[in-house]
């Protein structure tokens, strides 16, 4: 487990870099051919751990319900976000992958319930939804990097 928790923690980093580097403009804007925009992108990540994660295994999310319910599948983005909520969105991005790790430790997730992903994977127990996790999150930064170049050829 330590290989897919490392893993986490370099996609998450992965993820805060863009949204250090990326201004407020380029965050919040939805590219031709796209139907979200790279912020809701980063911010579904965290929404989506908590419910494989924390929602599956009959656990309490260990982030506000705001960000699920703003950011989970279905949604649309948020075009009016503050700085603030970009800090704070930058702050969960290592917390929530620290306090995932933690828990595992700690033998927080002792019952899991079966889910079947939309790609088709089955999810058995808390090490699939690990495992699941960083492959949902890697798609999503393929998407970011995909709607960074887009946003790039739009500018010239």
């Amino acid at each position: 487990m330590n290989n897919l928790f490392k893993a986490h923690r370099v996609i998450r980093r992965n993820l805060a870099d863009v949204l250090q580097k990326t201004s407020h403009q380029d965050l919040m804007m939805i590219p031709d051919g796209f139907n979200n925009n790279i912020y809701w992108n980063i911010a579904h990540c965290v929404a989506t751990q908590q419910l494989l994660i924390y929602y599956l295994s009959g656990n309490p999310f260990r982030i506000d319900k705001y960000w699920i319910e703003t950011y989970k599948k279905g949604t649309l983005p948020n075009l009016d976000v503050s700085q603030e909520e970009i800090e704070d969105l930058n702050f969960l991005l290592s917390e929530t992958s620290r306090i995932m790790a933690n828990d595992y430790d700690e033998n927080f997730f002792l019952d899991y319930t079966n889910y079947s992903t939309s790609l088709g994977m089955d999810l058995k127990n808390i090490e699939d939804a690990v495992l699941f996790n960083n492959i949902h999150e890697g798609q999503h930064l393929g998407y970011i990097m995909a709607q960074k170049r887009a946003i790039i050829g739009e500018m010239y």
